[in-house]
């Protein structure tokens, strides 16, 4: 790089100096034979006009001897012709052997009467002469000055030049070579310096106090590595806190690279793998859940964040696996453990499933003997106490039973069983439903389907989800005289609703109706005998369908319940399955 650069602006140095050098010379030399041209130019012209004066003027002088005289003064050949072009006289050659030069151009400028002036190759002598011609009675006269003398002058400052280029060359080369090598040296501490920051030495420095160009640039390169090293020490240090909160957080956390290599993992994945993570090196060979892995792939493809529950990362333990695609690509992956809450979420509906099942036979014991007791009273206030046993012991065993359903649901006991069916066979299991209800409530329901699809569904539970939405329809619908319910095709499923038209439910309800327990009229529904697990145990139903429920409603405009099921589709071997 060195030689490189320095034969690069030593050449360079040397180009200029030569073409300035030419440049001087072809100039100067120009110039000067202009100027020596017009000089002798001049003075020819001036001689000229006197020898012109002296032919005249003479008076028996002979002509021969005027041409020889003025030749001599003007160091130049002088000619006399006639006005025919006779030559009378030459200081050069015989004029008796001279041919008529009435024809050159000069001398018919000359006998015209005017100044004649011509250069031209003389086939006399052999040489470049400049012609100057002057008109006189009876003819013309002319010098002919060789321009020999011009080259020679010409040919001698050019030499001059020259030898004076050489040493300015030479000089100058060697301001040249002192330049290009500060240059090259200055040029070799920026690439060095470049050299230093690549490898990762950020602490280099490259002081240069000379203001020029180069020296600005070394001072920015200076400056940006002053601030590439602020900058890295302070994402250093953000790095050194996050890996702290994340190595201090309860949960496993483990980064992957977009080519699926670990980069990074906590401490406390770091203890949940029984061999290490293996950092650099393919995921697979740290961690084999199919789950994990399916989940991670997903997120990759999809950039968008995925969960799934995984139960063989570690042996005993049940983790929610969140994967996340980071910005620059690749995906972070947050383990969150649930070993202990799915424990305590099965010890409480073991719990309620036992509480549950052992109070149905006291409960119907009770409600029995109440009503045998009201029936063999007298005693009126008797028979009232005994009803409102039996109405409490009745709405007992019906929350009883809401609450062994739930259980099942819940624990996921029961799996549905998934078959392919029609939504208006759905619908007219739910009619056929309301037709017994409608005796009590008296009600009319409308049925709008526009739906298409199959879907994948389980009647029996189904039907459950339908008969407590109409249920909980019917309550609060009154004074409105109708419901409706229905089903139309949207992407990828069926959407039902079930519909009143009642007081509707306050917006603050609605992301709470769901919820075991929770009621939006207590006092209301404590009369009607509601248990408040209806909707609950209908969410968990269509959840296990791989549907969604909800409820949108406005006071005064009553209330829809929509829920959706996925479509039935035709497997690879022409069974119906669900989407």
């Amino acid at each position: 790089m060195r030689s490189h650069i320095f034969v690069k602006l030593l050449g360079a140095f040397a180009l200029v100096i030569a073409v300035a050098t030419f440049t001087i010379d072809f100039a100067v030399t120009k110039a000067w034979e202009r100027s020596l041209r017009e000089e002798i130019q001049t003075s020819l012209g001036q001689r000229t006009a006197m020898f012109a004066s002296r032919v005249r003027n003479a008076s028996g002088e002979s002509m021969q001897k005027i041409a020889d005289e003025e030749g001599r003064a003007a160091g130049a050949r002088a000619t006399i012709i006639t006005s025919a072009g006779k030559v009378l006289a030459d200081s050069g050659a015989n004029a008796g052997e001279m041919e008529n030069h009435a024809t050159r151009p000069e001398f018919l400028k000359a006998l015209s009467g005017q100044e004649g002036m011509d250069i031209r190759h003389s086939h006399t002598l052999g040489i470049d002469f400049l012609y100057m011609a002057r008109p006189v009675p009876g003819g013309a006269v002319r010098l002919a000055y060789p321009l020999k003398a011009i080259a020679d002058a010409t040919s001698r400052v050019r030499r001059t030049i020259l030898e004076g280029s050489a040493i300015a060359v030479v000089i100058a080369i060697l301001i040249a070579l002192l330049a290009a090598q500060t240059i090259s040296q200055r040029l070799r501490r920026i690439l060095n310096f470049a050299g230093q920051i690549e490898s990762g030495d950020l602490s280099a420095r490259l002081p240069m106090e000379v203001t020029d160009e180069i020296g600005q640039v070394a001072t920015a390169l200076d400056r940006t590595a002053r601030r590439l090293e602020e900058s890295f020490q302070q994402i250093e240090t953000s790095r050194r806190e996050l890996e702290a909160v994340l190595n201090g957080m309860q949960e496993a956390v483990i980064a992957i690279a977009p080519d699926g290599r670990v980069q990074w993992a906590n401490q406390p994945m770091e203890r949940l793998v029984a061999t290490g993570v293996r950092r650099q090196s393919p995921l697979v060979e740290s961690v084999r859940d199919p789950d994990f892995l399916s989940t991670l792939q997903l997120a990759l493809q999809t950039s968008q964040p995925q969960s799934t529950r995984a139960t063989s990362i570690a042996p005993g333990k049940v983790f929610n696996v969140t994967a996340a695609p980071m910005p620059g690509g690749g995906a972070v992956v947050v383990l969150h453990d649930l070993t202990e809450i799915e424990r305590v979420e099965k010890t409480r509906r073991d719990f309620i499933a036992n509480v549950s099942h052992e109070l149905r036979t006291p409960l119907t014991s009770i409600q029995g003997y109440a009503e045998t007791l009201a029936e063999t009273s007298n005693d009126e206030a008797s028979r009232d106490f005994l009803e409102i046993i039996r109405k409490n012991a009745s709405r007992m065993a019906r929350l009883t039973e809401d609450l062994l359903v739930l259980a099942k649901v819940e624990s996921g006991e029961k799996k549905p069983n998934l078959q392919p069916f029609s939504p208006a066979e759905l619908l007219e299991d739910a009619t056929e439903y309301f037709r017994e209800r409608q005796m009590e409530s008296g009600l009319t329901m409308e049925v709008h389907s526009q739906a298409l699809k199959l879907v994948s569904a389980d009647p029996d539970a189904i039907f459950q989800v339908f008969s407590n939405l109409i249920d909980n329809a019917c309550k609060y619908a009154s004074g409105s005289g109708k419901i409706e319910i229905g089903a139309e095709d949207v992407e990828g499923a069926v959407q039902f609703h079930v519909r009143d038209f009642g007081g509707g439910i306050a917006s603050e309800h609605l992301p709470r109706l769901f919820e075991r327990f929770y009621r939006v009229d207590k006092a209301r529904s404590r009369e009607s005998g509601g248990t408040g697990l209806g909707l609950a145990i209908a969410k968990h139903i269509v959840r296990a369908h791989g549907g969604t429920i909800w409820a949108e409603s406005e006071l005064h405009h009553g209330s829809t319940f929509f829920f959706t099921l996925p479509e039935a589709r035709t497997g690879v071997h022409g069974n119906l399955t669900a989407s």
